[in-house]
């Protein structure tokens, strides 16, 4: 139990290695900022197809995952409308700058969820090096998320240690979920497929709402389409070398 949670904490943590390339980055202007939240979604859209809907067609039926994707939907509208309603902010951040972020972090957070399961399944196999090896890829597979976190509080002027901070935060149910997962596999086995759709879901509607528009104000056209284009190859080609 010990080791499953301490891999599951390493995959944690490595989220937070995707802060450190800002601090090469001193200031992104409103353009990059396009760019980047582009770039970004590219990565989640990715994610959600070639990693997350992927794995969970191997895990479930295809009934499952379309379900688990329209509540990952459905789930992210509600809470994009609850958010608007409380004013909640971050820093000293206008409730419109803070919005996209808070919405980031909530759905990755609800990304974590399925992640933290696996690892504890896959230690329940009575394979450790399976275990061990689907912990590895995850926390590798995290550092990118990590970085789709922190692009938007870095051009808001939070800095690299708060931006790592929330990229941290956004896989703590990885650590929290992984023994129960663990100890009760017969009982979250079955709630695999419909988590991972779930996510992927989430992450869809995300890019669909909040990013792509957003990016579209800031820049043309063109270098959206570019952007999201290098943002999901980027990822898939990651996602392939670490055999997620």
């Amino acid at each position: 139990m010990l080791e499953v949670f301490l891999a599951a904490l390493v995959s944690d943590l490595a989220t937070g290695l995707g802060a450190l390339p800002f601090l090469f980055l001193t200031r992104v202007g409103e353009r990059w900022q396009g760019m980047a939240g582009a770039a970004a979604a590219g990565m989640m859209l990715s994610a959600s197809v070639f990693a997350l809907a992927d794995k969970a067609l191997h895990r479930g039926n295809a009934a499952e995952v379309i379900l688990g994707m329209l509540a990952g939907a459905a789930f992210f509208a509600v809470t994009a409308r609850l958010i608007e309603r409380q004013h909640w902010t971050l820093e000293n951040w206008s409730e419109a700058d803070s919005r996209r972020s808070i919405l980031l972090i909530a759905t990755m957070f609800v990304h974590s969820v399925p992640e933290g399961i696996a690892i504890g399944v896959g230690y329940a196999t009575g394979e450790l090096s399976f275990g061990l090896l689907l912990s590895a890829a995850i926390a590798v597979h995290n550092i990118p998320e990590g970085t789709a976190v922190s692009l938007p509080l870095r051009a808001q002027g939070a800095s690299v240690a708060k931006c790592a901070a929330y990229a941290v935060l956004t896989s703590v149910p990885q650590p929290i979920l992984a023994v129960p997962a663990f100890l009760l596999t017969s009982y979250f086995q079955p709630l695999v497929a419909p988590s991972l759709g779930f996510a992927g879901g989430a992450m869809i509607f995300l890019v669909m709402s909040e990013l792509l528009p957003e990016s579209l104000r800031a820049c043309t056209p063109r270098e959206t389409a570019w952007s999201v284009t290098l943002g999901l190859v980027g990822m898939l080609w990651f996602t392939a070398a670490v055999g997620l």
